[in-house]
């Protein structure tokens, strides 16, 4: 439906007037056009003008098996017409039962005990406290420490702030946060220790193992984004990096809790990014995803063991005090089996092998763009790096935002994409063709040269 003018104009002034958005300068969006998205059909948004757009990011990289897909619609007006919400705080439902089920069938061996929320930011938050009370009542109260990566990032909250790595978004709330042992992350293209990827034999790791060698008693947790941190700038792991970080945690006695938020259900070309490393953590986080995009939900996965540290007579206090309203939604629960049964169905992963191979070929065009100075893929994540000299890997300064100028010089040529700082983010939904892939890379590729150009 394409609104009328009037109706536009209002649409615009309103949502000037009440809403603040997030990760946004409210003072630019206030003083620039912005697009209002009226619908979504497969890969493609429309706003309320008409225009068509390719959703270059997945809808901030939740998106899975494209917009409008009949089998997760119908699986929500099916449940709603049974019960839209009950409590799981002493009662079950179905759906979240039967997700739960799922789940255990499709993550790495060993983790099947589900506990729900609504965003990757709770189940971060869910699995810190579960590792802490986990210590605490397996008599070893002196592991409370969690160890972090630099350049991290695993939300919004205090306690998932606390975990990040990332300044800009989480300097100016370390007031509020609790202290973390952080150790430096792969950032192959700008090495802190100069090393060739090729032969470094993972020396950042070494930090790690010293840190591990001199405070395992006190560590409670490790948490790790598996394969990519993906909101510094999708920074790649190197082959090894994530299985020697699984074994480290092992030898030391330390919980390893991957957060599988943005890298979980099909991004990175595997159901799970653990899997690539043939990794099983004692805790694991998914949300985005899970639905397909349709509907907040969350989970933090944990092992047997983890969970029975937890069972105890009521009088005990071993019972783990948390949860949320919304905790289980079934009408959630049963938009994400439908969505995980559309990976079965269309066997998602098995048809996005080429798709990634393609996409690998069609990126290299973009080396020939002088201001582009990294490609970062890993399945359907791509960063892409700009610089102001490839040579020397300077970038440009910050006040250019050349990042955000190609975003909107590709919004132009009808595609919608988001930056990390000069970071050129592509997170396409799985179903997106071969086709829609050249395109997508078409229009990166015009809109950098446009904007670089200049």
């Amino acid at each position: 439906m394409v609104v009328s003018g009037e109706q536009s104009q209002s649409l615009s002034v309103d949502d000037k007037r009440y809403i603040w958005h997030p990760f946004t300068q409210m003072k630019d969006w206030l003083e620039n056009e912005q697009i209002i998205i009226e619908s979504g059909h497969g890969v493609y948004l429309k706003d309320i003008h008409g225009r068509e757009y390719i959703d270059g990011v997945s809808s901030l990289w939740v998106t899975v098996h494209g917009h409008g897909r009949p089998e997760i619609n119908e699986a929500i007006i099916q449940q709603v017409k049974k019960i839209s919400h009950s409590t799981m705080l002493g009662l079950s439902n179905v759906p979240a039962i039967e997700l739960a089920r799922k789940l255990a069938g499709i993550t790495p061996a060993g983790i099947n005990k589900v506990f729900y929320s609504d965003s990757g930011s709770t189940a971060v938050e869910i699995a810190l406290k579960i590792a802490f009370q986990y210590w605490q009542q397996s008599s070893r109260p002196e592991k409370t420490k969690f160890i972090t990566f630099r350049n991290a990032y695993h939300g919004d909250t205090i306690g998932s702030v606390s975990v990040g790595g990332i300044d800009l978004f989480h300097a100016v709330y370390r007031p509020l946060l609790f202290p973390t042992l952080q150790t430096g992350s792969a950032y192959c293209y700008r090495c802190s220790l100069d090393l060739d990827p090729d032969s470094c034999r993972l020396a950042c790791l070494n930090q790690l193992e010293e840190m591990l060698d001199e405070h395992h008693a006190e560590v409670a947790a490790l948490i790790v984004e598996p394969l990519v941190q993906a909101a510094a700038g999708m920074l790649l792991s190197p082959p090894g990096y994530l299985r020697r970080i699984r074994d480290l945690c092992a030898r030391y006695d330390v919980l390893m809790i991957a957060d599988e938020v943005a890298v979980g259900f099909g991004r990175t070309g595997k159901m799970f990014a653990c899997e690539h490393e043939g990794v099983s953590p004692d805790i694991m986080t998914v949300a985005k995803g899970i639905t397909g995009g349709y509907l907040p939900l969350a989970a933090t996965i944990t092992t047997d063991e983890v969970f029975e540290a937890f069972l105890g007579e009521p009088d005990e206090s071993r019972t783990f005090f948390h949860g949320h309203t919304y905790t289980g939604n079934p009408v959630a629960c049963a938009a994400a089996i439908a969505s995980i049964d559309i990976f079965e169905k269309d066997r998602t992963l098995e048809t996005m092998q080429p798709k990634i191979e393609q996409l690998t070929r069609a990126l290299d065009r973009l080396r020939e763009l002088p201001s582009v100075g990294d490609i970062r893929q890993r399945g359907f994540m791509v960063g892409i790096e700009l610089v102001a000299s490839r040579e020397s890997k300077e970038p440009y300064p910050a006040a250019k935002r050349m990042g955000h100028q190609v975003i909107l010089e590709a919004r132009k040529m009808g595609m919608i994409i988001r930056p990390l700082g000069d970071v050129v983010v592509l997170m396409p939904p799985l179903v997106t063709t071969a086709e829609e892939l050249d395109r997508i890379v078409e229009i990166t590729y015009g809109a950098i040269e446009r904007v670089t150009g200049r």
